[in-house]
């Protein structure tokens, strides 16, 4: 460690004082404004990586708990890093130790990996109580100063309106880590997810919107360190700015925010939409005997949620600590950060893990909460999308429907009921009137909203695949090194009577037929549909439905496909393309379900399979096999003179029944026969023949039917 020379560029730093804001390291020509909260801390110090030997520059002034000050002559991918000095008092949630480095909360890159040991913590081995004199820096990443300085080339978002987005849940490394025709130096990274053989699957598929698992800089939890793995998902956050290094091509320092910015630039370009998933609910740090990485070292009483009158941390995350943004400069950085990645990096839309966490007034949940109201009102986040994961694991935390407007959900209650209405063997039936509800948009979820808030989904990256939840009846994550405790164990799954891979030829044809139905289920539901990386193409994870550590071949996608991987991928493409052309399959406003007044049909019915209305009796028997649902193709949207516009009219089998059922094809007044247009007990997509009215047509077992009305002019 070195102080500033005499003569240097950097004696008499902190004057000018610098300004309070903007917070974090920014770079102008004349040099470099640091700013850091801090309102517990005593002092703070800058500490600059030059030529290899530190030097530590005193931020000496203060506003309203921000220290600052202004250095001269900094060089852009200069690595920095912040001291801090103040009361050491764990039980007030003080652990002030100049001798840990920190990362700036602001850094807008970071290289470097933690190098976990007790070296880390803030106290004494042994006796905590006490501070541990050890310097931490050769442990800790180092923020590395960047500019914002990037050629946009006139980057336009999709803006792809609610009822038309198709989300694609991926994981940025995962999804190219062994795609052939990606460069092999690009392959896993934000290039290789931008490159031209990766975008082409995208835009063929017909998805309009990646969700990225987090690219937040994130950090591998001591355990996970110690066996030797990684935390592949990242919901571990060590920046909130900064890209994470790891997956970028680019290995220069903050090479890693241009690198992000051109894939985001490519990715609009291509048409489609870059949602990230955030985690704003805890950090890396763990619980109070965790490392002293960045908050636990500005004061983790100003960061975390401390239960009242205990003094302990209040963990509603499961991850140690819970980020309390119901203090109002915890929020701030929250919006700090969701701003800086719309404005500055052009992102289109975040996913919120656990997104009840940052509810939380104190302790309860706050449906008007600090968090919820900001975003609300902020004039640049109420134009992007925002997803919630309706729960964390706190006292009342499931909140679904919860999120009002403008926010769309996770459903989970789709996922659940519909893996539950397709499931085979012994286990429960679900009742239609469940299915009823998942089908048209979860209106008794999302009631006075709009059916778009559902995202619809049967799998997400915690979980079975899609295949798996054909293979398996009981999760498999013994890889994991967790002796197979960890992952949830109501996977609603059904193995078709074999566990796991097998060699028989009608169990794998079951399996595929039951793939196909779910994805058809899914594309054809009203909502927002959410598929998961892989699974349009039956990636499997071997059973393991926890993989989150798993950053080898049992997460990546295999592009090298079997011939019935390519039927598979054939169908989800079909499905989209009929979803795609179709508004009566993706209505902007939920079902009435009444008659129109000039005696037109109701917008949906449900009927039984001769073709009359279902009755109440049938529509809440588990027994009941076959739904069957007709939509008018009425719409609630009006053309350029007002006048209601209108679609095909589409009746929709599911056939959840071992045998096939004979479906009479219902009166309508849209035409006089009915166009198979697609069915799922084909083992690839192909369209026909026509039924006229008051025929009777059989609906295989175990699949999904779509007809759609056709008239003479046809």
């Amino acid at each position: 460690m070195a102080t500033p020379p005499e003569g240097s560029a950097y004696e008499g730093a902190v004057r000018p004082p610098g300004a309070p804001s903007p917070l974090g390291a920014t770079w102008t020509p004349d040099g470099l404004n640091v700013a850091v909260r801090a309102p517990s801390a005593d002092r703070l110090e800058a500490c600059l990586w030059v030529d290899g030997e530190e030097v530590r520059v005193p931020l000496e002034a203060r506003s309203h708990g921000v220290h600052h000050g202004f250095i001269r002559g900094v060089d852009v991918g200069t690595p920095y890093g912040i001291r801090a000095h103040g009361p050491w008092e764990p039980a007030n949630g003080l652990r002030f130790n100049p001798a840990k480095l920190l990362v700036d909360p602001y850094a807008r890159a970071i290289e470097g990996d933690v190098r976990w040991s007790d070296l880390l913590r803030p106290g004494t081995p042994g006796d905590p109580a006490v501070p541990d004199p050890r310097d931490s820096a050769g442990s800790v990443p180092r923020g590395i100063v960047v500019t914002d300085d990037f050629d946009w080339g006139g980057d336009t978002a999709p803006a792809t309106p609610w009822t038309e987005t198709v989300l694609y849940e991926m994981h940025v490394k995962g999804y190219t880590a062994r795609h052939p025709y990606v460069p092999a130096e690009l392959r896993g990274t934000y290039a290789g997810l931008a490159h031209p053989a990766a975008l082409e699957h995208l835009l063929s598929l017909g998805v309009t919107a990646v969700e990225l698992l987090p690219v937040h800089q994130s950090v591998a939890e001591p355990a996970l360190a110690d066996r030797g793995v990684v935390n592949y998902w990242g919901y571990s956050t060590l920046g909130f700015f900064a890209p994470h290094a790891a997956y970028a091509a680019d290995r220069s320092r903050g090479g890693q925010v241009a690198e992000f910015k051109r894939m985001v630039r490519d990715l609009h370009a291509a048409g489609l939409e870059v949602i990230l998933d955030v985690v704003y609910n805890h950090t890396c740090e763990g619980g109070p005997d965790g490392p002293s990485l960045m908050f636990r070292g500005l004061g983790e009483r100003d960061h975390y949620k401390i239960a009242p009158h205990s003094g302990a941390y209040a963990d509603t995350t499961g991850c140690g600590n819970t980020f309390d943004v119901g203090d109002l400069d915890v929020l701030r950085l929250v919006l700090d950060s969701l701003r800086y990645w719309v404005t500055e990096m052009h992102v289109d839309g975040f996913r919120f893990d656990l997104a009840t966490a940052l509810t939380r007034e104190r302790m309860d949940v706050d449906e008007r909460s600090p968090f919820l109201a900001a975003v609300h009102q902020d004039p640049v986040l109420r134009r992007v999308k925002l997803i919630a994961e309706p729960w964390d694991v706190g006292p009342g935390g499931y909140r679904l429907g919860m999120f009002g407007s403008p926010w769309a959900e996770w459903n989970d209650a789709y996922r659940d009921d519909v893996r539950s209405f397709w499931r085979g063997g012994p286990a429960p039936r679900e009742a239609p009137a469940d299915m009823g509800w998942r089908l048209t948009g979860s209106q008794d979820v999302f009631h006075g909203r709009s059916p778009a808030a559902s995202v619809n989904f049967l799998t997400a990256h915690d979980g079975f695949t899609l295949r798996d939840l054909v293979c398996y009846d009981a999760k498999h994550n013994e890889a994991n090194g967790e002796d197979n405790r960890d992952g949830t164990d109501d996977n609603r799954s059904w193995n078709h009577g074999v566990e796991g891979p097998t060699a028989d030829a009608g169990v794998e044809e079951q399996r595929l037929r039951t793939m196909r139905a779910l994805l058809a289920t899914l594309l054809l539901s009203t909502g927002t549909p959410m598929l998961v990386m892989g699974d349009e193409m039956g990636r499997s994870q071997g059973g393991n439905n926890n993989a989150y550590n798993q950053d080898n071949e049992i997460s990546w996608v295999d592009w090298n496909l079997a011939p019935w991987q390519s039927d598979l991928l054939r169908w989800t493409t079909a499905l989209l393309n009929v979803r795609r052309h179709h508004p009566a399959l993706r209505q902007t406003e939920f079902f009435d379900g009444r008659p129109l007044s000039d005696g037109r049909p109701a917008d949906l019915a449900w009927l039984r399979t001769d073709g009359t209305p279902m009755t109440d009796a049938e529509w809440h028997d588990p027994g009941t096999g076959t739904l069957v649902m007709a939509l008018s193709g009425e719409l609630f949207t009006r053309d350029e003179e007002g006048h209601p516009m209108r679609d095909s009219a589409f009746l929709v089998v599911l056939n959840r029944s071992d045998d096939a059922v004979p479906v009479t094809m219902p009166e309508t007044p849209y035409g006089t026969a009915y166009l198979r247009l697609l069915d799922t007990d084909e083992s690839r997509p192909a369209t026909g023949p026509l039924h006229p009215v008051g025929a009777v047509t059989p609906v295989a077992g175990r699949s999904v039917a779509l007809f759609r009305v056709e008239t003479p002019e046809d």
